[in-house]
């Protein structure tokens, strides 16, 4: 073994090389370590080779945070890549807000739980877009009672005062009234949806396993989060919902939602006929800032026939719609949701071999997976487009 004292203007490190203790050193095995820029020290080129057997291990005696600073100090003067100046920039990460609509006699904890594994694969499957999904789970504003389940026969005790009770955790968009098939309480489930949504477009509150929370988005001069979610760590924040999924009467919710606020042309939205409904259609069309959804999912929905809600449907949804059907549906009659699907252009059906449920193995969100990513790949190519136009025409001025 021999050492070789370097010199720079910073520092001396001593080098011990290591040679078989049978081998002479030659010249040639010297004169590698000597460069125009690191000159030998003459206590260097005269040092005797020793026996590695009394020698210790290079470096054992110089202190961890020596060694810690010299590695600093190689990365600082490492040259950079040559092609780093052609390196491709990091891609963005982008939210997408989907709204996700329960069905009746449920809520919004019950309908996620439910759901889990869809939103899962939902999130997996959006990944490789560089896409996040944040998927909000409203509950309905209208608390049923006993007597308004499907097939409730009252018992004899039931039939005094108090008999009806209210359920703890059963809730409703509406109520339907079973002589004129009239939607009662309806504004008051959409007005639920325009505070959802303006809750988290407007008011900048957070989303916590699928519930909107009091806790808001923190932002800094720059606009930046200074807080934030780990997944949500570097995601560039959606200002509108995107979408809607929506279960039984959740899926007609989400059809009649989607269909208030598309535009039959640009910056055109669709006329409301009915002054009664003028409200909440104002209210859902500001909280979302003015902005159509991109994309709807209607799992076993169901067409709304009271005629004041006629306006609607004329013309077609123009909105892409996905429709699943489970060809054993026993409580969703199959016509009403065949019309639903007629009144949508160019809607995307799909129909499970199951009942009244939503399907959550791979299989069957599958479908959805491919039909949310259309959707969005299709608006990103269009937004772009409309982007180069403008610039264009900037230039051109």
């Amino acid at each position: 073994m021999f050492r070789v004292l370097i010199r720079t203007p910073a520092r001396s490190f001593r080098i011990l090389c290591t040679e078989p203790t049978s081998r002479s050193i030659s010249t040639s095995s010297v004169s590698r370590f000597t460069t125009p820029s690191i000159k030998m020290a003459d206590s260097a080129q005269s040092t005797p080779v020793e026996s590695s057997a009394s020698t210790p291990a290079p470096n054992a005696n110089v202190p961890a945070q020596q060694k810690k600073q010299q590695q600093n100090n190689k990365k600082q003067n490492k040259p950079p890549h040559p092609n780093a100046a052609n390196a491709k920039p990091k891609p963005v990460k982008r939210e997408v807000r989907i709204l996700m609509l329960h069905g009746y006699t449920q809520s919004g904890p019950l309908f996620r739980a439910k759901t889990r594994a869809l939103e899962k694969l939902l999130i997996k499957a959006l990944s490789p877009l560089n896409l996040v999904p944040t998927l909000i789970y409203p509950t309905a504003p209208n608390r049923l009672s006993v007597s308004d389940i499907p097939g409730y026969q009252p018992a004899s005790s039931d039939s005094g005062p108090g008999g009806d009770k209210e359920l703890s955790d059963s809730w409703a968009w509406f109520r339907r009234e079973e002589a004129t098939w009239n939607y009662k309480l309806i504004n008051e489930g959409f007005e639920r949806l325009a505070e959802t949504m303006r809750g988290v477009n407007e008011e900048g509150r957070e989303v916590v396993d699928g519930i909107i929370t009091d806790k808001k988005v923190l932002v800094d001069g720059e606009g930046k989060e200074t807080e934030e979610r780990k997944e949500m760590k570097g995601v560039v924040r959606s200002e509108v919902v995107d979408g809607v999924i929506g279960f039984s009467q959740g899926g007609a919710m989400a059809a009649m939602l989607t269909a208030a606020m598309e535009h039959l042309t640009p910056g055109q939205p669709r006329p409301v006929l009915t002054p009664e409904h003028e409200g909440w259609v104002k209210q859902i069309r500001e909280a979302n800032k003015g902005q159509p959804l991109k994309f709807c999912v209607s799992y076993s929905g169901f067409f709304a026939l009271p005629p004041e809600l006629g306006w609607l449907w004329e013309p077609k949804v123009k909105t892409p719609t996905m429709h699943v059907l489970g060809s054993l549906d026993t409580v969703v009659e199959e016509s009403r949701s065949r019309r639903l699907i007629e009144a949508c252009e160019d809607p995307v059906v799909v129909v499970h071999p199951g009942g009244h449920y939503v399907p959550v193995n791979k299989e069957w969100v599958a479908p959805l997976v491919g039909f949310i990513r259309g959707c969005l790949e299709k608006h990103q190519k269009t937004a772009e487009a409309e982007a180069e136009g403008e610039k264009k025409v900037e230039e051109s001025l």
